[in-house]
């Protein structure tokens, strides 16, 4: 019964992230169409698994990004440096794996392109 309610609040915090907070909305949709673009270049197994891989250590990096400005903000909701310096931490968390998946995506999409010219 347990693993029921944490299946319930774990769906219930997806659907929150995706209704409420832009940054996530706009990494679903880099997701999707990431993903039409590995169907349509036709990835191998290996550049699935990277793929997958990378949009979700975007999207766990920018949700907890997330969850720790909201936390932030309820602790203090007045600017605070150390609250700043906490805040831009996690941001920069995202802002690497991010970087990562550009690079990721360079490697796999880069020759499949430049095959079409």
């Amino acid at each position: 019964m347990d693993r029921l309610r944490g299946i319930k609040f774990s769906l219930r915090g997806i659907w929150l992230l995706i209704t409420t907070e832009s940054s996530i909305q706009v990494q679903v949709v880099v997701a999707i169409v990431a993903t039409a673009a590995g169907f349509y270049f036709q990835l191998t197994t290996t550049e699935w698994l990277a793929q997958t891989l990378v949009i979700g250590l975007v999207l766990v990096a920018e949700s907890l990004n997330t969850g720790i400005e909201k936390l932030s903000d309820f602790v203090h909701p007045d600017y605070h440096q150390k609250i700043g310096f906490i805040k831009d931490i996690s941001a920069g968390a995202a802002g690497i794996a991010a970087i990562i998946s550009l690079v990721i995506a360079g490697i796999i999409y880069f020759p499949k392109i430049a095959l079409l010219f």
